[in-house]
């Protein structure tokens, strides 16, 4: 077998599948589209769903891929472990309905073993079944495979529940040996076992069940194939590498770092640890930026901010002090080039959110050494030894703290971390971020209601709104198929039609049918396209519909030209972000309705006015220069050589349908648009706005809508002026910039008079002084306007020697409001006025903190402040001096 680089045998895995009459499928992006049960694509039949459920019928049903994906259930275990990784990349090839057993185990066996592909020794190769699978154990000695070679392993069964499933077949290759980790009778020493020898290189799923809501299996309308070969192991296979770590997907990257650190690979194992995590990370967030991620406190965003922070501390541990992982993006962009261009293309992008987002780590890094700090300081108070797994969660979940280094700090002070406490709060959290998505089904149950309806059906709505001599060709109703339609709502599918199906964001037309004489039958409220892709409308029926009768279509003329409008607007809009904030915006989603537009789009940061107003000033004077949209249907090599913008997670087929507004924008698009940028009269946008990280929306209206949106704030407008006294519109700028100054003045003239109330309250409270342990203590409930007035009486308690702590409580609103400070002289023997918050907080149901010398809290319970400054004494009885 001979050495090969993973580009050669990503390549050789495609082309050969390819030469098997497959369609190579490119990879989607890390995001799901349209799948809630998924935080990222982990695997390459995670894309395919909606062909293996029958929701779609693929075009070819032969399919194959590289899918880039990111698994994150075990974290921990990178850098740890060989093969263990957070980005992968999986090969498959993939059967809808088509090919079944024979095929995909004699098409693998020739793949592996034959010379003009991977050329693997057979001898070196094993293979698992189902023990209940004869069929497959029968194919694979047909291939030749030595029945020594074939072991059956019960757990060889593909299921997740609800939908297709089915027996698998794992492929393993004796690394020899010199890779034996176990002991010759040890259970675990065989192919299929948790063993170093043995590596499992590819596995094949036999689809065939369909497993039903109440637990029963049945078989399958249409069997699948599913496989997955994980990229990183088999090219460790063909470069004689101990781990996936010493091959050419991660080596570059560890040289780089190996350059920054001046430390070297393969010396020390700790070491090695740290150069794995970053190597694993940088590719992880590397991607999962370029596709749109961004780091944040929540879902697919936590993920890349603890996967970097845990790369930053590797690299502290390797003396790297200063960022650097934004550095290995184009290493990783190199290392990836022959099948991911576009991330040495986002180079600059992803470098940029990478650094930032190292920059602000640093500093929060700060943060969580000071409370780590203070933990410990607690602890120790508390005559403990062990830091609780709580805290060390916090740490890590607020500050991204590892727990690894944790553990190195607390060790230093002779303490220890509750580990097993840690390892209960990261299971809760696992299971809060699992249960957010468990209501969603992963995959729905095969139907072959709609898979099998292949009746062709022609889309004319390109060119035409009505239809007069469309026969009905298929009905569903009551979720059967029949030949009549009786009244009430029913799905039907036509020879031709003109509604617009739903797709690309764009809803469906409406409209109504009509019979022969002119009178309406039914009305046509959705539009959705089947599995083979026909038309599938469904109807409100007012009388009986026959199969073969002939109806007239007609669509909803005034609500298709509004959706045609800000559809186009859509382009229009998605090019003008490009030029104002960069070509790194991709779209992220949009919806476009006849009322209204709903963009989402990449972008890392704000969006400002200014930015705003520069686009609509874009769309705007492109719709003034009365700019021609066309539209031309090519294959999609020469629509990709035009530029013709592609969304990433779309799939395209063979022919395309390229949307040109003149030069200025070029689209792949399957809606409908206008003939000239005219017609879209105005745009105007309503809002704009963040929606989750890295994604932010923005929502806009044309035409007569956006006319109404600016009648509308020009009638708010008018109304203002009056308010205001104000003659004109023109002049309410001016109203407000005076009546903002009066507003000003008044309010120095209200905080001068709280300030001496203030005083006069403090001067009050200055003879409640009690002694406690030789400390001595001023409590006092005080009536003020606002918590700056709190916090100023204890401002003035500090420039005077009334007493060595100081707690005040007011009922602000219906909210209870303490603040406790103390004289510096005691902070330095240890005593906190944040620790004294935090004890007589609860007491008004609520919670707080601060410095060491001054702390705020607030609550529900105003009225039982005097409870909390009782429990202030009780709190420093137990201190001492």
């Amino acid at each position: 077998m001979e050495r090969k680089s993973s580009s050669e045998i990503r390549r050789m895995y495609l082309d050969f599948f390819k030469s098997k009459g497959h369609v190579v499928e490119p990879s989607a992006s890390l995001i799901p589209k349209d799948d809630p049960t998924l935080l990222w694509v982990n695997s390459g039949v995670a894309t395919m769903k909606k062909y293996f459920d029958g929701s779609v019928v693929p075009e070819v049903p032969r399919l194959t891929s590289s899918q880039k994906s990111i698994r994150t259930n075990d974290i921990e275990n990178v850098g740890h472990t060989a093969r263990h990784h957070t980005l992968f990349e999986m090969l498959g090839n993939f059967s809808v309905g088509d090919y079944f057993k024979e095929e995909a185990i004699h098409w693998a066996w020739e793949l592996l073993t034959s010379k003009e592909w991977f050329d693997m020794d057979p001898e070196k190769l094993y293979v698992t079944v189902y023990p209940k699978d004869e069929e497959a154990k029968k194919i694979w000695l047909e291939t030749g495979v030595d029945p020594s070679h074939i072991v059956e392993a019960e757990d060889n069964f593909w299921d997740i529940g609800e939908g297709p499933s089915g027996p698998d077949s794992e492929i393993f290759y004796d690394r020899g040996e010199e890779f034996n980790n176990l002991a010759d009778d040890d259970p675990e020493n065989y192919p299929g076992g948790e063993n170093e020898r043995w590596l499992e290189i590819w596995n094949i799923v036999f689809s065939q069940f369909n497993h039903k809501p109440d637990g029963t299996y049945e078989p399958l309308p249409h069997k699948n194939i599913d496989t997955g070969m994980g990229l990183e192991r088999v090219v460790s296979v063909f470069q004689d590498a101990p781990t996936n770590f010493e091959t050419d997907l991660f080596l570059p990257i560890i040289h780089e770092v190996e350059k920054l650190s001046g430390k070297k690979y393969g010396v020390d194992k700790n070491d090695d640890v740290s150069f794995k995590v970053i190597a694993d990370h940088a590719r992880a967030i590397t991607f999962a930026i370029g596709d749109g991620a961004i780091p944040s406190n929540e879902g697919r965003g936590y993920v890349i901010r603890r996967l970097l922070r845990r790369a930053v501390m590797h690299g502290k541990k390797l003396n790297i002090n200063k960022p650097f992982l934004y550095q290995m993006v184009p290493v990783v962009g190199k290392i990836m080039e022959d099948y991911y261009p576009e991330v040495l293309a986002d180079k600059d992008y992803i470098e940029k959110v990478i650094k930032s987002e190292e920059d602000r780590f640093n500093e929060t890094l700060t943060d969580g050494l000071e409370l780590l700090n203070s933990i410990i300081a607690d602890t120790k108070a508390d005559h403990s030894k062990v830091i609780s797994g709580k805290d060390a969660f916090r740490l890590f979940d607020t500050y991204g703290f590892p727990l690894e280094l944790a553990k190195e700090y607390a060790e230093d002070q002779g303490m220890e971390i509750d580990e097993a406490g840690f390892a209960d709060e990261m299971q809760k959290q696992k299971e809060r971020a699992r249960s957010a998505r468990s209501n969603a089904k992963s995959m729905g149950v095969q139907s072959d209601l709609l898979t099998d309806l292949k009746t062709p059906s022609e889309y004319v709505g390109y060119d035409t709104l009505k239809v007069d001599a469309a026969v009905l060709k298929d009905i569903i109703q009551d979720d059967q198929l029949t030949d009549t339609v009786n009244p009430g709502e029913a799905r039907v599918l036509f020879d031709v039609t003109p509604f617009y199906a739903e797709m690309g964001g764009q809803v469906a037309d409406q409209g109504v049918i009509e019979d022969a004489d002119g009178n309406v039958v039914a009305e046509v409220v959705d539009v959705q396209h089947a599995p083979n892709g026909q038309n599938l409308h469904t109807i409100k029926a007012k009388r009986e519909m026959h199969a073969g009768e002939s109806f007239t279509l007609i669509v909803d003329r005034a609500f298709h030209l509004k959706v045609e409008k800000n559809h186009t607007a859509t382009h229009l809009l998605d090019q003008a972000l490009r030029d104002v904030l960069g070509e790194h915006t991709h779209q992220a989603g949009s919806l476009v309705e006849p009322g209204y537009l709903r963009f989402d789009f990449t972008h890392f940061g704000q969006v400002t006015d200014e930015d705003l107003q520069k686009v609509e000033e874009i769309i705007n004077d492109k719709i003034y220069d009365e700019i021609p949209v066309t539209t031309v249907e090519m294959d999609l090599e020469t629509g990709k050589k035009m530029g013709a913008i592609a969304l990433f997670d779309d799939k395209y087929g063979k022919k395309v349908r390229v949307v040109s507004v003149g030069d200025y924008s070029r689209e792949f698009c399957g809606g409908t648009h206008v003939k000239n940028t005219n017609e879209i009269g105005l745009f105007k946008i309503v809002s704009e706005s963040g929606v989750g990280a890295g994604v932010r929306r923005i929502e806009a209206v044309t035409s007569q809508a956006a006319l109404e949106f600016l009648n509308g704030e020009e009638a708010l407008l008018q109304k203002a002026a009056g308010l205001l006294k104000s003659a004109q519109v023109k002049d309410v700028p001016a109203k407000v910039e005076q009546l903002q100054a009066q507003v000003k003045d008044l309010n120095q003239t209200i905080n001068q008079l709280e300030a001496k109330i203030a005083q006069a309250e403090v001067a009050n409270i200055y003879d409640q002084v009690q002694e406690i342990n030789g400390i001595r203590l001023i409590t006092a409930e005080v009536q003020v306007s606002g918590m700056d007035q709190l916090r100023q009486m204890a401002d003035d308690w500090k420039t005077k020697d009334q007493s060595d702590v100081l707690v005040l409580g007011a009922k602000i609103g219906e909210k209870a409001n303490l603040i406790a400070a103390v004289k510096d002289p005691f902070v330095k023997e240890g005593l906190k006025a944040g620790d004294l918050i935090k004890a007589i907080a609860p007491k008004v149901n609520g919670g707080g903190g601060g410095r060491p010398n001054m702390a705020q809290a607030g609550g529900s319970a105003p009225e039982k402040i005097n409870e909390a400054l009782k429990a202030a004494s009780e709190w420093l009885e137990t201190q001492g001096k």
